[in-house]
């Protein structure tokens, strides 16, 4: 029976790592990617061999650099991150072609033979067309509240009655 469950774990661990749905990375302790599997290319737009031994820098808006490589190192000096555990984080990333796309992504943190951090994983998540339609809809709604205080200033203006008491 673990004969059988380590044969499914080797065959559903490949399956994971190969396949496109996710993009899945790994990295060394400087930030120089080790692993990248066909979802990030198909995400991120970056073959295998232009993303392996290149920064992460190569997918981090300027921008965001500096925050970044701040919460990167102390991630790398104290073994500690809210993202191993489930939480999210969002943020935004760049494509190959330079678009900036939204991604959602947790942290796996890698040891070495002597238990200390050797690097990063990460799965990411393109979440692109749902960050748009949310600021569409808060968008809708920001300009509905708007309109909607509008006609009351204007109903207790025309009325002299405060339709909010």
């Amino acid at each position: 029976m673990r004969r059988d469950r380590q044969h499914v774990a080797t065959g559903l661990g490949a399956a994971i790592l190969g396949s496109s749905a996710d993009a899945i990375l790994a990295t060394d302790r400087q930030g120089m990617i080790s692993f990248w599997n066909p979802g990030a290319v198909r995400i991120f737009g970056f073959s295998e061999n232009e993303a392996l031994d290149a920064s992460l820098d190569i997918i981090i808006p300027e921008r965001l650099r500096a925050r970044h490589w701040h919460g990167w190192e102390h991630v790398m000096l104290t073994g500690k991150t809210h993202y191993g555990s489930g939480d999210l984080l969002s943020v935004p990333a760049l494509t190959k072609d330079g678009r900036q796309i939204s991604v959602e992504f947790t942290i796996i943190l890698l040891y070495d033979a002597d238990h200390q951090i050797s690097g990063m994983a990460s799965i990411l998540r393109d979440v692109t067309s749902r960050f748009d339609e949310m600021r569409r809809l808060k968008r809708q709604l920001a300009d509905l509240s708007e309109k909607a205080s509008a006609s009351c200033a204007e109903f207790a203006s025309a009325t002299g009655v405060n339709p909010t008491s």
